[in-house]
């Protein structure tokens, strides 16, 4: 996820623009939140006009799917806001209908935006990862999972979790008088939008509604508080770790070494071995085909006899046609 440090951006501030990409009906409209342009991976804010209507279609990329107001009519049911689908790559949805417009969040994560009619999953689609919720009304709000804490007065809701990676989206609130007096940063990158309410950070001011940050690792940001409350949106790519300190002239290669010192500090073997072995791509037996590129491009991955020496050879993305590249031996 190599995007720029953006914090604070607010969209109210900028117009809509026309989404032109292949494949998408005409209606559909966008601003750009954030964009990795190696990949073409983006967050935006969405608008589909009133009467807008989509055939069964899939994407090639991973896709996050968050309703803000309107609703979808989807196999004669209607999903309103706080409607989240995650949408895996290849996996097909039903023809959607919006008839009187719809304002939402889209997360492409893996590749740019697509849309390729088809009533069927893609041979390699992993439906069994579809998620289909609305977060108002069926989940029920806890205290933060992440560790350390955050202050009391800070709520979560968890829509998607990866469990390799550790990476979920969620929704949060912050209560009436929130604050937090600490700085903090963490070893993934972060992005929140604000559905309703404005927030204060010491480093970037106030985000107000229709305000969002994208934060890649090890950035300081805090202490931070909320006067009359805030609900949001957020995202990481990898486990969320509260590296918590009260030093605001701290720089973001001392919060790096900091980060390492402690691993070095509460998992010395393992620090030790990454540091001094010959091979700095480890396996996880339980995920033995699940290696990722640079650019979140899925590779195969094979290890000769269960060792550790191993090449790389890239797949095709579902649906991209053409023959796949054979391992190499």
């Amino acid at each position: 996820m190599a995007r720029p440090h953006i914090e604070p951006f607010v969209d109210r501030e900028v117009p809509f623009k026309k989404m032109t990409l292949p494949g998408f009906p005409k209606g559909m409209h966008y601003k750009m939140l954030s964009l990795d342009t190696d990949t073409g991976a983006c967050s935006m804010t969405v608008m589909f006009e009133p009467g807008y209507e989509l055939p069964p279609g899939m994407s090639y990329s991973e896709l996050e799917l968050f309703v803000m107001t309107g609703y979808i009519e989807m196999e004669g049911q209607k999903h309103g806001p706080g409607t989240y689908i995650c949408l895996p790559a290849g996996v097909s949805l039903p023809a959607m209908k919006m008839p009187r417009g719809v304002t939402g969040l889209m997360f492409y994560n893996h590749g740019e935006p697509s849309f390729v009619e088809s009533d069927e999953d893609h041979p390699l689609a992993e439906r069994h990862k579809l998620i289909k919720v609305n977060a108002y009304e069926d989940l029920q709000w806890s205290s933060t999972n992440f560790f350390p804490a955050t202050a009391p007065g800070c709520m979560v809701k968890v829509l998607k979790y990866d469990d390799r990676t550790q990476a979920f989206t969620f929704l949060y609130c912050m209560t009436p008088n929130f604050w937090q007096d600490n700085i903090s940063y963490h070893d993934c990158a972060e992005e929140a939008y604000h559905i309703w309410g404005t927030s204060w950070m010491m480093q970037f001011g106030e985000l107000p509604t229709g305000g969002y940050f994208w934060r890649p690792p090890y950035i300081s940001h805090g202490a931070f508080q909320c006067k009359l409350g805030t609900l949001a949106l957020g995202r990481t790519d990898s486990q969320l770790y509260n590296h918590f300190h009260f030093n605001p002239w701290a720089t973001l290669e001392e919060n790096k070494e900091r980060a390492a010192a402690r691993m070095l500090a509460w998992k010395p073997d393992l620090y030790r071995w990454v540091a001094t072995g010959e091979h700095n791509h480890p396996a996880d037996f339980e995920f033995p085909h699940a290696h990722y590129n640079e650019k979140g491009e899925k590779v195969w991955h094979h290890h000769e006899g269960g060792g550790m020496n191993h090449n790389h050879g890239a797949s095709r993305p579902p649906g991209s046609g053409g023959k796949r590249r054979p391992r190499k031996k």
